[in-house]
């Protein structure tokens, strides 16, 4: 693992989409059950009562603070097993309750690779079941009237929408009280999930999604651990489990429970909730700054999405002449952390879908760089950006 050592640039850290770096309020409220309170939940001594009790204040906590019932809170091991469940499980209850007659899952094009890769899970294995991608615009926004349109032509086979909150990549916050909307009255047969991970660290989710059947969060975007999430189910939202074995989680997510996980995305999510309208003034200002500066300082620069549709940490921006990953090395050597397109599991880029899907030509998309501030970014961190990213830039085209 990379770490600083004397003699390195200093370390200015623009990925907070990945991963935002752990908040100390979170490792105070973790660090108990990481040595000292460490019984299973599920036992009935006092060492498993201790932990039983922190689960369920952090399930209620999380529960108030996501505008659900404690009950309607399953907890994952993040974003993309809560997006599991709630596209596998959900068409894996409809197809067992309608064996044989066709469902669909209507989704964006441009939803995180767990939810698409899970759409067409659903699709090769459970028979009957078909996939619809709907488009967006050049803003990466949702096309309504082409939703609208789906819904009408499949109707009654429609069995789940799914849509994110905001986009990984761009950051644009889709419509979706207009998702909700389209979906209740033109096939009110359906479950509507939305994917809020990247958007729980700006948005208000509790508001925003109450008229959602799932919500997906991830802690670690918010400044808790990794490998903690969970996924709200509506009350009489049916979906199939994908763990068995324990029934914990009322039966929908077998497993021991990870306690000090739950506390932790507990903690999280308070913490963004109580600072997310001054943060989002605070960071949004440095990333105007940021993005006004690398516009005026580096010629044949495009800013891929209007700053009004996207959410307050996200500068994503297209360097013509430039290989994506030749400048995400070559900042890194600067000691500035930044993004480029999705990462597979071996670190490899991929093509971005999303970008595609907005209709931004190859050519330029190939020099697609994402800057994403959150709750540790500081103007000096912006400084030092605007004074390194231009001479990365320059020296990679010249």
């Amino acid at each position: 693992m990379d770490r600083q050592t004397p003699g390195d640039p200093p370390l200015t850290y623009l990925d907070h989409a990945a991963s935002a770096p752990m908040r100390d309020e979170v490792v105070e409220a973790m660090a108990p059950f990481a040595s000292g309170v460490f019984g299973h939940p599920s036992g009935h001594h006092r060492q498993a009562r201790a932990a039983r009790q922190a689960l369920e204040e952090a399930r209620d906590r999380i529960a108030e603070l996501l505008g659900a019932a404690p009950r309607e809170v399953v907890f994952t091991s993040g974003g993309t097993e809560a997006d599991n469940l709630a596209v596998i499980g959900v068409l894996g209850a409809v197809v067992r309750r309608r064996p044989g007659e066709p469902a669909a899952v209507v989704s964006s094009s441009v939803e995180h690779a767990a939810v698409l890769e899970a759409c067409r899970v659903a699709s090769a294995r459970l028979g009957g079941v078909v996939h619809e991608r709907v488009g967006v615009d050049s803003q990466g926004l949702f096309d309504l009237t082409r939703l609208a349109q789906t819904l009408e032509d499949l109707r009654g086979d429609v069995a789940l929408v799914t849509v994110m909150l905001a986009n990984n990549e761009v950051g644009t916050v889709q419509p979706l009280g207009e998702v909700v909307a389209l979906t209740r009255s033109l096939a009110p047969q359906a479950v509507v999930h939305t994917d809020a991970v990247q958007a729980a660290a700006w948005l208000d989710v509790a508001q925003v999604a109450s008229g959602v059947d799932l919500v997906s969060v991830s802690a670690h975007k918010l400044g808790g651990p990794k490998g903690a999430g969970a996924l709200v189910v509506r009350e009489g939202t049916a979906i199939e489990p994908l763990f068995v074995g324990g029934g914990q989680e009322r039966e929908r997510r077998s497993g021991t429970h990870d306690v000090a996980g739950a506390v932790g995305l507990a903690a999280a999510l308070a913490a963004v909730a109580n600072e997310r309208e001054a943060e989002s003034a605070r960071v949004g200002a440095l990333r105007d700054r940021l993005a006004d500066g690398l516009l005026h300082a580096v010629p044949s620069v495009i800013e891929v999405a209007e700053r009004k549709f996207v959410l307050p940490g996200h500068c994503h921006l297209c360097f013509s002449g430039v290989d994506r990953e030749e400048l995400v090395l070559l900042l890194d050597e600067a000691g500035v952390c930044v993004s480029a397109g999705a990462a597979c599991a071996s670190g490899a880029l991929e093509p971005s879908h999303v970008l595609a899907a907005m209709g931004v030509p190859a050519p330029i998309a190939r020099g697609s760089i994402r800057f994403s501030l959150g709750h540790t970014t500081a103007a000096e961190d912006v400084e030092r950006a605007l004074a390194v990213v231009p001479e990365a830039v320059a020296r990679l085209r010249g």
